[in-house]
């Protein structure tokens, strides 16, 4: 029996990723398929990174064809990634270096909003892609602490900065121009004056994607970022807690206002479990963060435990991913981390790159 390319597909159809719950056919994501004989070969390209899953996949496709394909002799299946830059707010140009920049937003303070914000990060640089952090928070900064790293950024032309480098992954805060115990006492302005420095004078190097942790609120600087900077999407942290809700409603509004895509809600501190007895507590209530998601119509993309350890490992700057990377709490980030991708994977590409420039002149 002739082994055709048709019959091929209709194997590699029976696959279904389990990150967009879509075949790989119908997600036109197989690329160079070819028959040679009995040996088949084709490519498979991802628009998420997803490093921790791909010998599984390519292990389920190379048995869906032989098992579909009784005569198939070798079957040779290569799994990559290709990220690309998708659309952001109309009339804001991309910034050079970054593909895709994710605000990481709350609607009031200690909701475990910059915890999640770089191991978010941290587990979407382990899955395979380029990522670095902007911390937004002028008068908090946080992400050097939580990333363990000191020092002043460099500049070779005294115009812009080199961003610091903590665990792998890119990282600039006001945090690395003042000293620890200095206080920004500053009015709105100078703030989002600062935040747009930091951003937009620091050579980022070619990064997927930029994490952006946003201060708690909806001020001066959320609607700086949300109207003058590229967002491809925002993530709104909160708990179960009704006034923490309250508050993230509020940031929803502001991002639906300006046209920044919501790309989920995390629900953060959602169940603590006793270490001792192991008995499980809702301390600051059960489910709201999903309640809240079904009501405005948004993904919820899961929740997060109160852990002593999470928030010891980040004190300590060794985040969960990095910590214990194999640990079960790394393992919800990652989760977390895929489907925030996925979710950008879906989104309508930028093309201004492919519209060529248009000129007006006036002939004599």
């Amino acid at each position: 029996m002739s082994i055709t390319d048709s019959a091929v597909r209709a194997a590699i159809q029976t696959v279904v990723d389990p990150n967009t719950g879509r075949d790989f056919i119908s997600g036109k994501q197989v690329r160079n398929l070819s028959v040679d004989g009995a040996d088949v070969a084709f490519d498979v390209e991802l628009g998420y990174p997803a490093r921790s899953q791909l010998a599984g996949l390519r292990k389920q496709l190379i048995e869906a064809v032989r098992a579909a394909l009784p005569g198939v002799g070798n079957v040779s299946v290569n799994l990559s990634s290709r990220i690309t830059a998708h659309a952001v707010q109309r009339g804001v140009q991309l910034l050079p270096g970054v593909k895709n920049i994710v605000a990481v937003a709350s609607g009031k303070g200690g909701v475990g909003k910059s915890t999640t914000a770089v191991n978010l990060a941290l587990a979407l640089a382990a899955e395979g892609a380029k990522v670095g952090v902007l911390d937004a928070d002028i008068y908090g900064p946080s992400q050097p602490m939580m990333l363990g790293v000191t020092g002043r950024p460099e500049s070779a032309d005294g115009k812009t900065m080199e961003p610091m480098v903590g665990h792998g992954i890119e990282v600039m805060s006001i945090g690395f121009l003042v000293d620890p115990d200095q206080a920004m006492i500053w009015r709105g302005p100078m703030a989002t004056q600062a935040l747009e420095q930091l951003l937009r004078q620091t050579n980022w190097h070619d990064l997927d994607y930029l994490i952006v942790d946003m201060p708690p609120g909806t001020g001066d600087i959320q609607l700086t970022l949300s109207q003058k900077v590229p967002v491809t999407g925002a993530l709104i942290v909160t708990t179960p807690q009704d006034i923490a809700l309250l508050d993230a409603r509020k940031g929803l509004t502001m991002f639906e206002k300006v046209s920044v895509p919501i790309l989920g809600i995390v629900e953060n501190m959602a169940v603590y479990v006793c270490e001792n007895c192991g008995h499980a507590e809702h301390i600051f209530g059960a489910d709201g963060g999903r309640k809240l998601a079904q009501e405005q119509g948004i993904a919820y993309l899961g929740a997060l435990p109160l852990n002593r350890s999470i928030r010891e490992q980040a004190d300590t700057g060794c985040p969960s991913v990095v910590a214990e990377p194999d640990g079960e709490i790394a393992g919800l980030y990652k989760a977390l981390a895929r489907q925030v991708a996925v979710k950008i994977a879906d989104a309508a590409k930028d093309y201004s790159t492919k519209f060529p420039t248009i000129t007006v002149s006036k002939n004599t």
